[in-house]
């Protein structure tokens, strides 16, 4: 057993990471400057955590892992430093965490959560109990991470900080590529090249499946056409080896379709392998989903039962996530932080809510995003009825002296209102949702409050009817 420290543990990354190595029997322990519910439940499961970050909170330890928001000041890793304490970034400390096991991992610049989350659940199903790493709750399992006894470990590959360069996936999945995290890769070819190192880690008895809807992913694919490990595609389009036919929504808005496959070793044409239903809407999770099921193919395990699984899939936390109806509105949680997820979102919402009215809540998440993207967020926003856009989330970032409010004032046909405040804008909702409005909240902060808040509002309104 050895002694680990994470410095950031209350993070989507190490929050998880902590989980794993509990489960493990590691004596863990960590810090963070905030007591996020992530933070919160770590310490219930077991950790020995500390607000604020302080030298004398890595006695002891045997290795200190640290988050990519942690820098190299930070008095905790000068200490461990100090004391020849190894100190590694998740990226380096991945190798020895899923040793042993065969790795699925999800990469993309979106998707990735749910179809990680997907891929989980149907393992959990089948009864292979695996390992996992999420980035947001799976919700049948509560938990955004587990250490099973199974074979597998799934997780979901970020690429931030290029942790998913940590990897070496038995099946690897790109879900889209489209650039982001400017503060990390200025430009959109430092993007790829990362993407295309990710894939150069795959296993060479491994499979990688690449979304061929997505015009970046299918370049990739172009260019990586001598390697040792099987390269397949997913998607709509009939060139795809697992292609998602027959696609229509059901009468409560909710997406049906085909599963198709086309063995590229035998040259047949496509045949079906399965007929899917879900419970999450939009095109996007389609894909998500098709994904998912190749991966569950490829590893020869029942199609049937998994797509079964499937069936009852609710989502991941923060990803369309229903919390609450009252009063007539529905309230519903997304961790969208980039334009393309929140236009996907909001289109699945029309699918899923036709004819209602429906309200963006957006909490844009970095400056650097934020003002990159003006003109794709604006686009996307405008797919909403009404747009509350809040303050900038600086997460990692100091102010460049950039606002939001330019977002708001530039949406079309004034629908945009800027808020600094969480308690404002909760205020300005309670007073303006009406009966059958859809109330979206965007955060990949701490926005989600408001969501609760409103919730509250009008449950207290509808006792009071």
């Amino acid at each position: 057993m050895k002694k680990i420290h994470l410095i950031g543990i209350g993070g989507t990354g190490l929050s998880a990471i902590a989980r794993v190595l509990l489960e493990n029997g590691h004596a863990v322990s960590g810090s963070d400057r905030v007591a996020s519910p992530l933070f919160k439940a770590i310490t219930a499961a077991g950790a020995k955590t500390y607000l604020g970050h302080a030298a004398e909170q890595v006695a002891g330890a045997d290795l200190v892992i640290r988050s990519s928001a942690i820098p190299d000041d930070n008095p905790e890793v000068i200490a461990a430093k100090a004391e020849g304490i190894p100190v590694l970034k998740r990226s380096e400390f991945l190798k020895d965490l899923t040793q042993d096991k065969d790795t699925l991992a999800v990469a993309g610049s979106h998707g990735k959560t749910t179809t990680t989350a997907m891929i989980i659940w149907m393992l959990d199903r089948l009864g292979l109990d695996p390992s996992f790493i999420a980035g947001g709750v799976v919700n049948q399992l509560d938990c955004n991470a587990r250490a099973g006894t199974g074979l597998y470990f799934a997780i979901e590959a970020d690429e931030y900080d290029h942790m998913f360069l940590g990897l070496a996936p038995k099946i690897a999945i790109i879900t889209n590529i489209e650039h982001d995290h400017p503060d990390c890769f200025p430009t959109e070819a430092d993007y790829r090249a990362a993407f295309k190192a990710f894939l150069e880690r795959v296993r060479a008895d491994g499979v990688a499946l690449l979304c061929l809807d997505d015009p970046a992913t299918h370049d990739l694919m172009q260019e990586m056409d001598d390697v040792d490990f099987t390269m397949l595609s997913y998607g709509t389009s009939n060139q795809a080896h697992y292609l998602a036919d027959e696609l229509q929504n059901n009468e409560v808005g909710l997406p049906e379709f085909d599963l198709l496959f086309r063995d590229p070793e035998s040259g047949e044409a496509h045949h079906k392998i399965g007929q899917a239903s879900l419970r999450i809407p939009g095109q996007h999770n389609v894909l998500n989903a098709t994904a998912a099921l190749g991966a569950i193919h490829q590893l020869g395990l029942p199609i049937k039962e998994a797509i079964d699984a499937l069936t009852h899939f609710t989502g991941a936390g923060r990803r369309f996530e229903v919390i609450g109806t009252a009063n007539g509105v529905t309230v519903i949680d997304d961790y969208g932080h980039h334009s393309t997820e929140i236009a996907a979102t909001l289109k699945a919402a029309r699918s899923r809510y036709p004819g209602q009215k429906i309200w963006a809540i957006w909490e844009p998440h970095t400056y650097s995003r934020t003002k990159k993207l003006e003109p794709a967020f604006i686009e996307a926003l405008d797919l909403a009825d009404s747009v509350v856009v809040l303050k900038v989330y600086a997460a990692r970032e100091e102010s460049p002296g950039y606002t939001s409010e330019v977002i708001a004032q530039k949406l079309p046909g004034h629908k945009g209102v800027y808020m600094d405040d969480f308690d404002t804008a909760s205020s300005f909702l309670l007073a303006n949702l009406s009966p059958g409005d859809i109330a979206i909240v965007f955060s990949a902060g701490d926005a989600t409050q408001i969501s609760q808040t409103v919730l509250s509002g009008l449950r207290k309104r509808e006792r009071h009817a």
